[in-house]
């Protein structure tokens, strides 16, 4: 059975860019976007030209890619100018850029209030902006801002946005939730109203994580007919940040009911390097990784429990949902006052250390490590004190040496 293609657009660069305490350098933008162009991303949004030196200075050059498709993001015309008398328009028709990201009001309220103009110049604005960026060969795309807030206020509005860009000729028209606060249950019902209008081909996602749903949203678009997904590497973004695509790629990929019908642009062989890529991004910008992320955190795919051990021994998918080699992870059994002697046998594995199951000194040595952890020493993430304590509980320690005499003088004046 063929499978549909699901299109994956990366906005690290660009929304991502908006996270607090994150500011990317021009030579940390072009290493990221040959990152995510090898990771098998389709489109890479690098920022907002004129908008700042940095992104003006991206744009100027177009960076060399296999894969993905250069996108530049920024404003339709502004309301009372010509298409052919915007700067902003200018700057993005200017950019080396394969493909515009437009992003357009779709809400009635943020019409009259944000920029102060009517529905007929909003809309007006974006039929213009999108003919133009089509008549300079580009591939246009349109963020139809506060499109769910919009929905729910005037739908008949929000619709009209997203058909006036997609009758202009827009390939994408993606629906932005956001304020991050709509449900899954919304989102489904909405989309799949978009899509009895606009092709779901034609349709994208772009969650904002505000209820810690991003994630879940996008997937609920993805079955109501939406077929490109709008996301970051580690859900980087303003306030909460966006549907994190560290979470979607191998959920997309490992879990049968998308794997089963749609194909993505990451190859197995790149999801392996997934964990990596985490990592790269926190190491640039000098953040801490989260430990507990799924797929990519470290403790991922950690058991701490004996009980949960004992059965990760026997069969590792009695408690791991997918192989952590597969987006370049891996288990860990850990020791501590939780263990039991699965997690103690795990250990001396890992460590190469010799020992008989019968050998009634390991019972010794689980009851020496919870007494020790409840006299506050903790061996969780202390392999090394780990590997002396059983080395000397189970009498593996080499003699070294021996004292067989030593004498003492004691002098006092």
């Amino acid at each position: 059975m063929s499978r549909e293609r699901l299109y994956l657009f990366d906005t690290t660069l660009r929304d991502g860019a908006q996270t607090n305490g994150v500011d990317f350098t021009l030579h940390d933008k072009r290493l990221i976007a040959s990152m995510l162009d090898e990771l098998g991303i389709d489109y890479i949004e690098g920022g907002y030209p004129g908008a700042n030196p940095t992104d003006t200075a991206f744009f100027a050059e177009k960076p060399k890619l296999e894969h993905a498709s250069f996108t530049a993001f920024g404003m339709t015309r502004r309301p009372g100018r010509s298409a052919s008398n915007d700067p902003g328009l200018a700057a993005l028709l200017e950019a080396r850029a394969d493909a515009i990201c437009f992003v357009a009001k779709s809400s009635a309220y943020q019409v009259r209030v944000a920029l102060e103009t009517t529905n007929e110049e909003n809309l007006a604005s974006i039929r213009d902006s999108v003919k133009a960026a089509k008549a300079a060969g580009r591939e246009v795309m349109l963020d139809c801002e506060h499109f769910f807030d919009g929905y729910k206020e005037d739908p008949k509005f929000a619709l009209a946005c997203a058909k006036a860009a997609y009758e202009s000729g827009a390939r994408w028209v993606v629906l932005c939730d956001t304020n991050g606060g709509a449900m899954p249950h919304e989102v489904a019902t909405i989309v799949a109203e978009v899509v009895k209008h606009i092709p779901g081909d034609h349709v994208g996602i772009h969650a904002h994580n505000d209820t810690e749903q991003a994630v879940a949203n996008s997937l609920a678009a993805v079955r109501a007919g939406a077929r490109q997904i709008q996301g970051t590497l580690n859900g980087l973004g303003e306030r909460c940040g966006n549907a994190n695509l560290c979470s979607l790629i191998p959920t997309l990929r490992l879990k049968r009911e998308f794997s089963d019908a749609f194909e993505i642009g990451v190859s197995p062989e790149k999801m392996a390097t997934l964990m990596k890529v985490s990592r790269t991004l926190d190491d640039m910008l000098n953040r801490a990784p989260n430990r507990h992320a799924p797929y990519v955190g470290e403790s991922a795919f950690v058991t701490k429990a004996g009980i949960h051990a004992s059965a990760m021994l026997k069969d590792p998918q009695s408690y791991e949902h997918i192989s952590p080699q597969s987006v370049g992870n891996h288990r860990k059994v850990l020791v501590s006052d939780q263990a039991g002697r699965s997690n103690v046998i795990a250990e001396l594995e890992r460590a190469g250390i010799a020992y008989d199951k019968n050998d009634p000194k390991l019972v010794r040595l689980v009851e020496e490590l919870k007494d020790r952890e409840a006299a506050g020493y903790a061996y969780e993430s202390a392999d090394a004190s780990f590997d002396l304590l059983a080395r000397r509980t189970l009498g593996r320690v080499p003699e070294y040496f021996r004292v067989e005499q030593f004498d003492v003088n004691v002098e006092q004046r």
